[in-house]
């Protein structure tokens, strides 16, 4: 099996269980075929995909990257959250049919004594980095990997108190590598649809729910980059009561993502038939991604509308 092919079973498995998880997904496809706007959902470009991980030894972005490097990605540039005390790096795909990757690492050691204690109480299970162990060559192994559990199911009540000081943290603690989202290429998309605010027009019109932190649009300062998602759709999860049995109880899973990513100025007079990825705004923006993140936070979960 070739490096490609490995890669292929890989971002299968990840966005076969995303999807069953995000009920959105398959809403939006729906409509979007409904309205003609695409003929298949092969049609569909999918801009980027990310994770979120702990900055602990064993793991973090240092481990997880090591998946991707493996199938030709490349590390491009970084991010630092200081308010959610974050960071991260974008990964380019080895052929454009690939999406981009961004791994974001919470930076624990910027949070209380309490928090950390109950972070590595979790992690300190993992004794060295799971990666090193895989057979990266095998896409059924690094699949089972992504969706398996690397440490105890989480108390309820760490999980609530990890949520009051980062709900990045109590995501993640409880998610691990769950696919955090994937991303529909607005820009690739027929006219008007291929504009941002139409589309998430579009979207509200079917009961889509945004995520408004910021503002429905988020904008890069370069108005090269347009980003806006959906509001994460709540799970059931189970969680340790503390007695060592077994409740359930509503949290923020994944969410969709939708990105408009224009030409460069560079490229402004070419035609619409021959623009391609690379003459299109590339990387991310920190704050767009800043207030993409709360997509999963109460704050939006919680909103009434």
């Amino acid at each position: 099996m070739t490096l490609m092919s490995t890669l292929d079973v890989v971002m299968s498995g990840l966005m076969h269980r995303y999807r069953r998880r995000v009920k959105a997904v398959d809403v939006i496809l729906s409509h979007m075929l409904s309205a003609e706007i695409i003929a298949r959902e092969q049609d569909i470009e999918n801009d980027h995909i990310a994770f979120r991980t702990l900055g602990v030894p064993q793991l973090g972005i240092r481990s997880l990257e090591k998946i991707f490097l493996h199938y030709g990605y490349q590390k491009r540039d970084a991010y630092h959250f200081a308010g959610k005390k974050l960071d991260a790096f974008w990964y380019s795909p080895p052929t454009a049919e690939y999406p981009r990757i961004f791994i974001s690492e919470l930076r624990i050691h910027d949070l209380s004594i309490e928090s950390q204690r109950i972070i590595r109480s979790y992690t300190d299970e993992v004794v060295s980095d799971p990666v090193d162990a895989l057979d990266l060559d095998s896409g059924e192994e690094v699949d089972r990997f992504l969706h398996q559990g690397l440490w105890r199911i989480p108390t309820w009540s760490d999980y609530q108190f990890l949520a009051n000081e980062s709900e990045y943290a109590a995501w993640t603690i409880y998610n691990r590598y769950y696919l955090n989202h994937f991303t529909i290429s607005v820009h690739n998309l027929p006219p008007p649809y291929n504009q941002l605010d139409r589309f998430n027009d579009f979207l509200e019109a079917h009961g889509i729910r945004l995520n408004d932190a910021g503002g429905k649009i988020k904008v890069s300062p370069d108005g090269l980059l347009l980003q806006s998602s959906t509001v994460a759709e709540m799970v059931h999860a189970e969680f340790d009561d503390g007695q060592g049995a077994v409740i359930h109880q509503p949290i923020a899973g994944s969410y969709v993502e939708f990105a408009e990513r224009r030409v460069l100025p560079e490229f402004s007079d070419l035609p619409a038939d021959q623009i391609a990825r690379q003459h299109r705004r590339d990387g991310f923006e920190a704050g767009n991604a800043d207030k993409i993140f709360e997509s999963t936070f109460s704050s939006q979960t919680g909103r009434e509308s």
